[in-house]
């Protein structure tokens, strides 16, 4: 079940790998796959999840 999930993206930063994910987002919840694998399966997780993931993420580079 895809939750309806559009507007897919990578992040600028993964112009250069060979391995990023891709998101896609829904009402309330945002979807995570593998770019290269599209079909393997999407973790999906609440919006509110996600931005407290991204933030996480990003003071531990700070």
């Amino acid at each position: 079940m895809n939750h309806h999930l559009r507007h897919w993206r990578t992040s600028t930063y993964t112009e250069t790998s060979s391995t990023c994910v891709e998101i896609g987002e829904a009402p309330g919840l945002v979807g995570i796959r593998d770019t290269k694998n599209r079909d393997g399966g999407t973790l999906i997780v609440d919006r509110r999840v996600f931005a407290a993931f991204v933030a996480s993420v990003k003071d531990a580079h700070r």
